[in-house]
């Protein structure tokens, strides 16, 4: 057994969840990276005793929108940029997410004008805190790109080489298909959360919609130009048919996030793309929106990633629950769809797994009666939480 030199942390009596088993044993950090695992426990002077719990690697998280709702807490009223990044780093690291990818959203809505003039500072408020090491987690952003608006392409060229940037995604809010497939349902859904007219609902759809043939094709090329270009990993988002993963494949995009239906996540799966799904949809036993349900996804063998998108908490949640008798998988294949496989779908191959030489990006966590909570959280081997 090793013993432990004075740049050493030993992390003993722990139930270490590595890629394929469950070890009782011990874990040594060093420089900032996990050093060693062992099996049995460790009797070194200043070993810290884990007294049973698991010791995970750090969560994934390949999509989440909780920043923007710390910029934006109420309709009309903007918070502070350094001060939201911080409230919403500190709730990402209180549920075990060590690496989390912020969407910013580049294109506006009509329920979201202002986002054209927050995207910029949102985005220079997280390299911010980072360059003043004011973060818990790990923080890259990840553009979510409004396909049908006119100025997205601008809009993105205007950050795309910013440092803090490292994914993208496609999206179409249009109704008619993906998320909205039913017009009539947008259209009360639009009258009644944006309290707009029938002929405001109207004119709302008529320009969405005439955005299809026009401005969507040639926007979803130049802009999936350009993450290839920059080598940043592409997402397509609300794939709803088999189409949908035909078009996105031939632009050279590799992830599909919160398909839509079974037929879109088979097609995906088949043409080697990896699958996104929210960890809230897995947690609450279905779609909100009522599309196809996480858990199904998962039983067929096509769930790959899950992704906290509007809780933070959701992720570790949903990852124990994959592991509880009614999903089945093994801990260690529940706890790959929110470290490994994002690691691995994002191009981040120096974390995601608790394995000799990588990041000692790492959590404590107990159970009690089936509901885990994070007790300790490591990033680069400091506790930071």
């Amino acid at each position: 057994m090793p013993s432990q030199t004075a740049a050493e942390q030993v992390l003993t009596n722990a139930r270490i969840v590595l890629a394929d088993e469950v070890v009782e044993g011990t874990v040594y950090l060093r420089d900032g990276k996990i050093a060693e695992i062992a099996s049995g426990g460790s009797a070194v002077p200043g070993a810290e005793d884990m007294e049973g719990d698991y010791v995970l690697p750090g969560l994934i998280d390949l999509h989440t929108d909780h920043f923007e709702k710390h910029v934006l807490p109420r309709p009309g009223t903007r918070w502070n940029m350094l001060a939201a990044v911080m409230a919403h780093d500190a709730q990402m690291a209180a549920g075990g997410v060590t690496t989390t990818f912020d969407c910013v959203c580049v294109g506006v809505s009509i329920k979201h004008p202002e986002r054209r003039e927050i995207f910029r500072p949102m985005i220079d408020a997280v390299r911010e805190a980072v360059a003043k090491d004011m973060l818990r987690a790990d923080h890259i952003v990840h553009l979510r790109c409004e396909v049908t608006d006119e100025m997205v392409v601008d809009l993105f060229d205007a950050v795309a080489d910013h440092a803090a940037v490292g994914m993208m995604s496609l999206m179409d809010h249009a109704p008619g298909h993906r998320q909205y497939p039913d017009v009539q349902r947008f259209r009360e859904r639009t009258m009644k959360n944006l309290k707009l007219s029938e002929a405001e609902a109207d004119a709302h759809i008529d320009r969405l919609l005439s955005t299809q043939e026009y401005l969507v094709p040639k926007n979803r090329i130049e802009l999936a130009a350009r993450g290839k270009q920059r080598g940043l990993a592409i997402a397509s988002h609300d794939d709803e048919t088999a189409d949908h993963i035909v078009d996105a494949a031939a632009l050279g995009i590799t992830v599909t996030e919160f398909p839509t239906t079974l037929a879109a996540a088979r097609a995906a799966h088949d043409s080697g793309m990896k699958i996104i799904m929210g960890a809230p949809n897995l947690v609450r036993g279905g779609s909100h929106s009522g599309n196809v349900s996480a858990a199904e996804l998962a039983a067929a063998g096509l769930l790959d990633n899950l992704a906290s998108d509007y809780v933070p908490a959701s992720l570790l949640q949903a990852a124990f629950r994959l592991a509880a008798p009614e999903h089945g998988l093994s801990l260690p294949a529940a706890m790959a769809t929110v470290s490994a496989n994002p690691a691995e779908t994002a191009g981040l191959g120096d974390r995601g797994r608790i394995a000799s030489g990588l990041k000692a990006d790492l959590l404590r966590v107990a159970t009690v009666e089936g509901q885990p909570f994070v007790k300790t959280v490591w990033r680069d081997a400091k506790r930071v939480m």
